[in-house]
């Protein structure tokens, strides 16, 4: 029996789709893009340094999540040395490569760094590592200061 032009390229494309093995390579690949990290992310305000009109917050990033991440905001309550509020500040820290220590510079405006008694990290907007779909970092950060300004969750 003949074979149509329909039934071949039917044939051919069959053939073409994902074998099982490919199927089960990319199921794995994509259960480890969504699997948690492992490791820690952290965030170590080094210093504080007094700028024209600012404080100038050095951080280091130090990544021990076992991924890149592509996206990280970290939203900061500066409190002073009272203990009140002065101001709610977002900074973005992307992006933090994988297995490296990172330098990041943040201005704090509109405060001068003696007036700083305390930061507090409130939340993480946005947290995605590279590939993969954003996901709530909270858990995964941990915080400590060389300054005299304490940084707290």
């Amino acid at each position: 029996m003949r074979k149509t032009l329909f039934q071949t390229l039917s044939l051919l494309l069959s053939l073409t789709l994902t074998t099982p093995s490919q199927a089960q390579a990319q199921a794995q690949a994509q259960a480890q893009a969504q699997e948690p990290t492992t490791g820690q992310l952290s965030v170590e305000l080094n210093k504080l340094e007094a700028g024209e009109t600012t404080c100038q917050a050095f951080f280091l990033f130090r990544n021990e999540a076992g991924v890149s991440f592509e996206a990280l905001e970290l939203s900061f309550a500066i409190l002073d040395t009272n203990g009140i509020i002065n101001q709610l500040l977002t900074v973005d820290a992307a992006p933090i490569p994988v297995a490296r220590t990172t330098l990041k510079l943040f201005e704090f405006p509109d405060i001068s760094c003696p007036q700083i008694g305390e930061l507090l990290l409130h939340d993480i907007p946005e947290c995605t590592p590279q590939n993969a779909e954003p996901r709530d970092c909270y858990p995964l950060v941990t915080l400590s200061s060389r300054a005299a300004v304490p940084l707290i969750k």
